[in-house]
């Protein structure tokens, strides 16, 4: 790693970022879709099966795989355009150099996406009692849905892609590893507010479309 970044910091000219930026996007809208048509966060819909007539029910299955698809497009941008531009503003590294590192953020997030589904499909549970984050523990101390969801959020992935950032813009940088530490870390606890948040209203939303 510490090779790596010592060539992009030296590097005048970035290669192949809209590229591999545009393929990402692809590739999370793949995986997105995939867990609809898997039936992953279906549960709304499935629940209204028995009114609805096997046409209707298959195009709220269809407009649900196409919404998660749509998801994942606003998703990808999100990780890998906003917290790059937020770090520019916060420091001297250059936006494109910024790009590249949440580009790593962004397959570290899919692959935890990825290893997630197996434990949804065979042992049934939801992305915020996973076993790699502290959500399952929370839900022993509380029953309360936010606090789960935010709780959830908080993985180890979440925890290295921190130590990831810190590293990264620490090796690009003059800025002081105590300034970097205190805005990534403030910067993940507002993601993990909005995830939650959105967690919340999912099932809101859902039902109110398809219920």
């Amino acid at each position: 790693m510490d090779n790596h970044l010592f060539r992009i910091r030296k590097a005048e000219k970035i290669q192949n970022l809209w590229k591999v930026s545009v393929l990402l996007v692809l590739f999370s809208m793949f995986i997105y879709a995939g867990m609809a048509y898997l039936g992953i966060g279906t549960d709304l819909i499935s629940q209204n099966f028995a009114r609805l007539s096997p046409a209707a029910y298959e195009q709220s299955k269809f407009w649900f795989i196409i919404g998660r698809a749509g998801f994942a497009v606003l998703f990808a941008a999100l990780i890998l355009f906003v917290p790059a531009l937020l770090f520019y503003l916060l420091t001297d590294i250059p936006y494109q150099k910024l790009i590249i590192m949440q580009q790593v953020v962004l397959v570290v997030l899919l692959i935890e996406r990825i290893i997630w589904i197996p434990l949804m499909l065979i042992i049934g549970l939801d992305w915020y009692v996973s076993p790699l984050s502290l959500g399952i523990i929370t839900s022993y101390l509380t029953e309360t849905p936010w606090v789960i969801y935010f709780f959830g959020a908080i993985s180890l992935f979440q925890l290295w892609i921190i130590w990831f950032q810190v590293k990264y813009m620490s090796t690009m940088t003059v800025v002081k590893k105590r300034w970097l530490w205190a805005n990534v870390i403030l910067l993940h606890i507002l993601f993990w507010c909005i995830a939650a948040l959105l967690a919340y209203a999912d099932e809101f939303i859902i039902s109110g479309w398809f219920g």
